[in-house]
């Protein structure tokens, strides 16, 4: 944050201020951007190579497909001027490349694990003696049903905010666990269904699931 900010007011001092007092042969902000650019480039490479916990990768990988190309180099008081520039991304391109990819790993075991811990909760409740809640009047499991949901959605939000790209391979993922759980889910289900038919709240838990559904398709 502080190198962007730095860079971000420096340029734009050189653009409005120091470019007009030499010769335009002397491509005196050209020169500023590269070596701002250079510097810049060499710590992100620095970074990248170390070892990152999730977050520090996903917080990179902003810089390198968002922050930095998007909100940085196309400022207004910037853009005309780094047009003119071929600066080229903050990491090589077979670097984020493979921090793409330990992204996306370990966001598919997050997401996995997520749904699978939500699941079990789910299943322990309908062991409880317990009615289930109702949402708009209909008993349903908001555990299940939103918590799921909301679980993909954002998952599959932070990957398109990296970029297009790592979010569509985030959802292709993606769509290869929700079957996965689905299919835990029923079986689960149709366990529960069996072996609980003198369950207190049997009835108004079937209810429920069925409801779950909807929200499901």
């Amino acid at each position: 944050l502080h190198m962007g900010k730095t860079m971000k007011e420096d340029l734009t001092v050189v653009a409005k201020y120091i470019n007009k007092l030499y010769p335009p042969e002397f491509s005196v902000f050209s020169i500023y951007a590269e070596l701002y650019h250079n510097y810049f480039a060499s710590q992100a490479k620095k970074n990248a190579e170390s070892h990152l916990e999730d977050k520090d990768i996903y917080l990179l990988l902003s810089w390198v497909h968002n922050f930095y190309p998007k909100e940085m180099r196309k400022d207004h008081a910037l853009a005309m001027e780094l047009d003119k520039v071929k600066l080229g991304s903050l990491l090589p391109s077979s670097l984020s490349k493979e921090l793409e990819n330990k992204y996306l790993d370990s966001e598919e075991v997050t997401v996995k694990n997520s749904l699978s811990r939500c699941l079990d909760k789910e299943i322990q409740r309908w062991k409880e003696d317990k009615e289930p809640e109702k949402l708009n009047g209909h008993f349903q499991s908001e555990l299940l049903g939103i918590f799921v949901i909301q679980s993909i959605y954002s998952s599959q939000k932070r990957a398109e905010d990296i970029s297009k790209a790592v979010g569509e391979e985030l959802s292709h993922r993606l769509l290869k666990e929700l079957p996965a759980f689905l299919r835990s889910y029923r079986d689960a289900f149709e366990d529960f269904k069996e072996k609980s038919k003198k369950h207190r709240y049997y009835k108004p838990i079937l209810i429920a699931n069925i409801n779950n559904c909807w929200n499901f398709r």
